[in-house]
């Protein structure tokens, strides 16, 4: 079960993927780490941490282009 902070950042980080027509393929939580992964367009792969990832800018999560 993620954290309200993940379910809180997996929500904004959605609602930004779709506002840039970016279609969400999968999220799914990792097993070993309790991180969520959603994978969106053809080469986005968006990680929100576990331990409640916080960042300096407004958005939290992490990003890799190229899968």
């Amino acid at each position: 079960m993620p954290t309200p902070e993940q379910m809180r950042t997996c929500f904004v980080l959605g609602y930004w993927a779709t506002k840039m027509y970016l279609p969400i393929y999968l999220i799914r939580i990792d097993e070993r780490t309790k991180d969520v992964v959603i994978l969106a367009g053809e080469e986005t792969e968006i990680l929100t941490e576990y331990g409640g990832f916080k960042s300096p800018g407004s958005i939290t999560g992490k990003f890799w282009v190229g899968v």
